[in-house]
């Protein structure tokens, strides 16, 4: 087990496979810039790491996965419509260059900024008691990243329901099954265990065709992607509210105010 702060990586040498944590369960995972960065790290150090040959992401304890960005993170932003910095937009392997397969193992809730991660993994395991929701438009704010990359894993509607509902409503584990956004689900604290059961199978295969293959799957999808994230900056910064309106949003939140579906 290597690794410290809020991310954890352990490597198993023997199957090739690898597993990162997020480790703030204090803070439901959320994504803080000490945790981007530790991440961006992570993905470029498989890169040129041959003992890694599948990659397992997951987050610490069973109440989420991850929340995506930490409320408490300030950034900046420059004052031209057309551009954002987004701390979160080098978190995922293939903003990384990175080709080995990962896959995404679910436990909690994962919403927001998790789809970065989950919208760069090639495919998801989830635990019965996960949860996915965008909750960006119930503080006003614009889900453009996250839905973008959430349209190309589910059916248009799914995804419009979910970004568009914001906190009103989360998509169970078994409905995320149902349209194709998990690929399995376990018994609550299963997810971790199917996921390296399965990277361990992948990793067991020519590790040259296993990389050819993830890099031709994500050819199908790579340049509508990138159009679509092209557009993201000024949608975001021209359909924000002010971050004094976000916050007053955020602080008058009501915990279990939602249902499942």
């Amino acid at each position: 087990m290597t690794g410290g702060g809020s991310l954890r990586t352990s490597v198993d040498a023997g199957t090739g496979v690898a597993v990162l944590t997020l480790d703030r369960p204090e803070r439901h995972n959320a994504i803080d810039l000490e945790t981007a960065a530790q991440l961006t790290h992570a993905w470029r150090t498989f890169r040129h790491d041959d003992s890694v040959r599948a990659v397992v992401v997951t987050g610490a304890g069973d109440r989420a996965f991850c929340t995506g960005i930490d409320r408490s993170v300030e950034v900046p932003q420059p004052s031209s419509p057309y551009t954002v910095d987004d701390p979160l937009a080098a978190i995922g392997p293939k903003a990384n260059d990175l080709w080995k397969p990962v896959i995404a193992a679910v436990n909690g809730m994962a919403c927001g900024g998790a789809f970065y991660l989950l919208g760069e993994a090639e495919f998801l395991i989830a635990a019965e008691d996960a949860t996915f929701f965008d909750p960006h438009t119930t503080y006003g704010m614009v889900s453009a990243y996250e839905s973008m990359y959430m349209a190309r894993r589910m059916p248009y509607g799914e995804a419009a329901r979910m970004a568009l509902m914001g906190t009103a409503e989360r998509i169970s584990a078994r409905r995320a099954y149902e349209v194709g956004l998990v690929s399995e689900v376990t018994p609550p604290g299963g997810a971790r265990a199917a996921a390296v059961r399965a990277a361990e199978t992948i990793a067991s295969c020519p590790t040259q065709a296993v990389q050819g293959t993830v890099r031709s799957l994500w050819t199908t999808r790579e340049s509508s992607l990138a159009a679509s994230l092209a557009q993201a900056p000024h949608l975001v910064t021209l359909g924000n509210a002010p971050q004094e309106r976000q916050a007053e949003l955020f602080g008058g939140r009501r915990s279990g105010d939602h249902r499942v579906r």
